[in-house]
């Protein structure tokens, strides 16, 4: 293969070269683009077939199925690591070992505490605000009671602000779910792992016993890792770009969170649960509404099926499927709701609409079953969404920042008017 690209526009041949990633990916680099051929710039709505960076982060092969973090797989990791060793895989590119997970941990619950300003912040907000918009606002209030965590000028303060918002975050999160119930808020406990402290701050309620059930940290600690990262996903991008203008992690974050919050991102999951709602309400007729699905004259959308990326069964949907029937048998929880699921897949497997056009279940599908199993109220789905991708968006920042990449500035090609004088009101 050459190791150059060649570009013809009119009678002026131009060559760019060829970079290969570690797994033979190929991108032409066209940084030079501009400053060689006079101003032509490339155009791709929605970023199909653009790189904006080049990471060591995450692997994804969408016609393959394939998803590897720092070159593990997703199956293993989701089978034998917890969160947090995924966290500080992600975050710092091995798997750590005893001493460093339990200074890493230590550090965390160290960080933990929120100023108890904020709670006057959170107690600003209506009760129906939803969570996703509390718990971006909060996670931006941050840093005004964290002013440290902005200006990183060494890893070391990398590391501090890093800790604070792996500290900070779950409880924030625990606190919006908690002021939607009316419950009062509470903070993280010193003697728990960092699953059980989620566990612990969402569902503890006053004057009755709590214990941690394996079984729903089994499963929690399954959907966070599956969330952790997912490449360039519109999420991570934009927590590069804000994180690129060097705006500290913590309102960077905030802007992953609301890019998050969007029904064609994080949004889905939520979708998904009120789309089987729907449809169990309507007398759960899956047949009916594939039927509707393929109709393009038929406004109903089919939620929770294909992706932008994966054109094959996405890997974190298998993982997931087998954790609902485990949760949902584990807990004795008998949920028509899974039925319904259940139904929408087979018939999407067996028809060629489908099958040809691939669109197959995504992690979107059934993580909204897992959580309604746990007890975690529908509009909290994206906001446990958030809490697992952070040490992804973590760690896309951390790489951006250590690897010193500039400004995001995109270009676009201008379709408005040309050079128009201005007319005096009275004459127009």
């Amino acid at each position: 293969m050459s190791e150059t690209a060649r570009l013809i526009i009119g009678e002026n041949a131009y060559e760019f070269p060829l970079v290969k990633g570690t797994e033979n990916e190929v991108a032409i680099d066209v940084k030079q683009l501009r400053g060689a051929t006079n101003g032509v710039i490339t155009i791709d709505p929605g970023f199909k077939n653009t790189g904006s960076c080049e990471s060591a982060i995450t692997f994804l092969d969408g016609e393959k199925g394939i998803l590897r973090y720092r070159g593990y797989s997703i199956e293993e990791l989701a089978e034998e690591a917890s969160f947090l060793e995924v966290a500080y895989l992600l975050i710092f590119g091995d798997l750590p070992t005893r001493d460093q997970l339990s200074k890493f941990l230590a550090d965390i619950r160290d960080n933990s505490i929120v100023d108890e300003e904020v709670k006057k912040i959170l107690d600003s907000f209506p009760k129906s605000a939803h969570p996703m918009g509390v718990l971006s606002s909060l996670t931006a209030a941050l840093t005004a009671f964290n002013p440290e965590s902005v200006n990183v000028d060494s890893e070391a303060d990398m590391y501090n602000a890093i800790v604070r918002i792996m500290g900070k975050l779950p409880v924030l999160v625990a606190w919006a779910m908690r002021k939607k119930q009316g419950l009062p808020l509470i903070y993280a406990s010193e003697r728990l792992d960092y699953v059980d402290n989620i566990i612990r701050m969402m569902f503890l309620k006053p004057h009755k016993e709590f214990f941690i059930n394996p079984i729903i940290k089994n499963a929690l600690n399954k959907l966070l890792i599956l969330h952790a990262d997912h490449e360039q996903n519109c999420s991570a991008s934009t927590v590069r770009i804000v994180g690129s203008s060097h705006a500290g992690l913590f309102v960077s974050i905030a802007a992953g969170i609301s890019a998050l919050w969007g029904p064609l991102h994080g949004g889905a999951n939520q979708a998904v649960l009120e789309m089987l709602e729907a449809i169990k309400a309507d007398g759960g007729d899956t047949k009916k509404y594939m039927a509707k699905a393929k109709d393009k004259n038929d406004p109903f959308r089919l939620m929770g099926f294909g992706h932008r990326v994966y054109k094959n069964f996405d890997p974190r949907a298998r993982i997931i499927k087998k954790a609902a029937d485990e949760v949902l048998n584990d807990l004795g929880v008998e949920d028509p709701i899974l039925e319904i699921a259940k139904g929408l897949e087979k018939e999407a497997l067996e028809d060629p609409y489908f099958v040809d056009r691939k669109l197959y279940p995504n992690v979107d599908f059934y993580s909204g079953i897992i959580y309604r199993a746990l007890g975690i109220p529908v509009e909290m789905f994206t906001v446990m969404f958030a809490l697992g991708r952070l040490p992804g968006w973590i760690a896309q920042w951390r790489e951006m920042r250590l690897r010193k990449e500039p400004i995001g500035r995109p270009r676009q090609l201008y379709t408005g008017e040309n050079h128009r004088s201005f007319v005096n009101i009275d004459e127009r």
